[in-house]
């Protein structure tokens, strides 16, 4: 059972091109402050000014991988939440940028669950994908990539598993 009152208060930075995706997140993060941002450049002005407990970013049409790196640079938790950004090429590079979650749009209802996986994560010193792959199993992955999508970058996924286990967090550094 997850702990909801994680969310209390968490200030929220949210970057969308689509301002009814902003809207719903607002609508299901009743509990944080979000602060929306419909393009990169006013995001990277939020960054510089504000301090966030987490950013959810879109990937196209906002500059995501830049503010990825931004967030990441301020020790904030990134989410990735795309629709059209859905390859398990992005999916890597998500991970090699130091996200720490990467969603389809189509399983945004789930998000208060994922923000609060990762603040627990956190406060317990755990690596913020441990819970990533069991709300998203392989399976999900096999239905839209097919059973051998991990095959591409066998070395990197070995790498990034091992991570997980010996807990560390961060950017996945290839061996």
């Amino acid at each position: 059972m997850s702990d909801s009152s994680l969310l209390d208060g968490k200030n929220i930075l949210a970057v969308d091109d689509e301002p009814d995706i902003l809207e719903v997140l607002e609508e299901i993060l009743p509990m944080c402050r979000v602060v929306k941002a419909v393009n990169a450049e006013e995001a990277e002005k939020l960054l510089a000014s504000q301090n966030f407990d987490v950013a959810i970013l879109d990937i196209m049409g906002v500059d995501g991988y830049k503010l990825l790196n931004l967030a990441v640079g301020k020790n904030i938790p990134a989410v990735m939440l795309t629709a059209h950004a859905f390859t398990p090429r992005d999916i890597v590079k998500s991970l090699k940028g130091g996200a720490t979650y990467y969603m389809p749009k189509e399983e945004i209802a789930q998000i208060d669950e994922v923000l609060i996986d990762i603040l627990t994560a956190k406060k317990e010193g755990r690596h913020p994908w441990e819970h990533w792959q069991q709300r998203l199993p392989s399976s999900y992955f096999e239905k839209r990539f097919g059973a051998t999508w991990q095959d591409v970058d066998k070395q990197f996924w070995e790498t990034f598993k091992a991570s997980i286990r010996t807990k560390k967090s961060g950017p996945v550094e290839e061996s």
